[in-house]
């Protein structure tokens, strides 16, 4: 049994994210095939998507320019998971709060971008998240937080810092201020993937 898992790969932890889904895949017995989503054409095939950080600006223009935001749509209308991370996070919010960022509107939240600080502020915390046993070693970077006034009715809050949201789930969508892939733990991964009957599997022997 095979995770088709695609990471949209205009910035960010591309490689580490891969590295993540496949370490939580294996822990499931499962492998996981992991394709760089650049352009349209490859999302309808996958069953899992990642969208990592980088500037939210750049990505959801990439997004919207190639078509690939109407497959991201498409694929959560169909109840496949997503994890969006940092940058990621701002481009599913319902309201990036910036005009520049055509949102996806993925989760029912509004987002500010840098809640926690600049580059020089960044932090590791460990963070409570439901679903999880132990603290998670969230690594914040310029992190953006959920607007705690903004969570809709249909949104879950999986953990907080400070008093603001930092993991949040809606439906198959999770969306973290945090970086997950930046440590060998790859609970939130497990999480998004495959603790959810929403993550399908693929039988590579068809």
């Amino acid at each position: 049994m095979s995770l088709r898992a695609g990471v949209v790969a205009v910035q960010g932890d591309v490689s580490e994210h891969a590295a993540a889904i496949r370490r939580a895949a294996g822990r499931h017995d499962r492998g996981a095939e992991v394709v760089e989503i650049r352009e349209s054409g490859l999302v309808p095939d996958c069953d899992a998507l990642l969208m990592p950080g980088g500037e939210s600006t750049t990505i959801s223009r990439l997004l919207t320019r190639e078509g690939i935001d109407a497959e991201i749509r498409e694929h959560v209308a169909a109840g496949k998971p997503v994890l969006a991370t940092c940058a990621g996070l701002i481009v599913a919010a319902g309201d990036a709060k910036d005009d520049r960022v055509d949102s996806l509107g993925l989760l029912d939240v509004a987002v500010d971008r840098n809640a926690f600080g600049r580059q020089v502020d960044s932090f590791e915390a460990p963070l409570s998240v439901d679903g999880l046993d132990d603290p998670f070693p969230a690594v914040f970077i310029r992190a953006p937080a959920v607007d705690p006034e903004s969570v809709g009715d249909d949104v879950e809050v999986l953990a907080a810092w400070d008093g603001r949201p930092v993991a949040v789930r809606q439906g198959p969508v999770v969306g973290t201020a945090f970086h997950p892939e930046l440590t060998e733990d790859d609970r939130i991964h497990d999480l998004a993937f495959f603790e959810q009957a929403a993550a399908p599997h693929r039988d590579t022997r068809l």
